[in-house]
């Protein structure tokens, strides 16, 4: 009879050396890490959300005092020197205006300095200067 160099069989119940898959340790550390880099992603696009606001809100202010500069200039008037206050809609919200109109170096040149803010803030969102030619004056 010939017997086979086969190796004997390895009981079941033999305990393995080698065990694959994580511990519990390697588990808790890899989720830490993930919920930090997850923290710092929200983070990130909490921001770009309040800067993309912020930015919105700027540009339609600039568009208000833009718009008052070009009254002034469609009207042709000649304002008077003096502070004046308002509010306008624009992108359905109310923006307060102020215009501070003061003399120049040159006669027939009016200054106008318009400061633009949203309806219940303090803060400045948008200040623009333009001139204004008094229409009576000869060319």
């Amino acid at each position: 009879m010939v017997r086979s160099k086969r190796p004997p069989r390895k009981s079941v119940m033999t305990p393995r050396k080698h065990c694959a898959g994580f511990t519990l340790i390697e588990v808790i550390v890899a989720l830490a890490v993930l919920a930090i880099a997850l923290a710092a992603v929200m983070h990130a696009i909490s921001q770009a959300v309040d800067i993309s606001a912020s930015l919105r809100d700027r540009s339609i202010a600039l568009w208000v005092a833009q718009d008052r500069l070009a009254l002034h200039r469609m009207r042709r008037d000649w304002p008077a020197i003096s502070n004046i206050e308002g509010t306008t809609e624009m992108a359905g919200e109310t923006w307060r205006w102020r215009e501070k109109v003061v003399t120049t170096p040159v006669a027939d040149l009016r200054r106008i300095e318009v400061e633009v803010r949203d309806a219940t803030g303090e803060d400045v969102l948008v200040r623009l200067v333009g001139f204004v030619r008094n229409p009576q004056a000869k060319s």
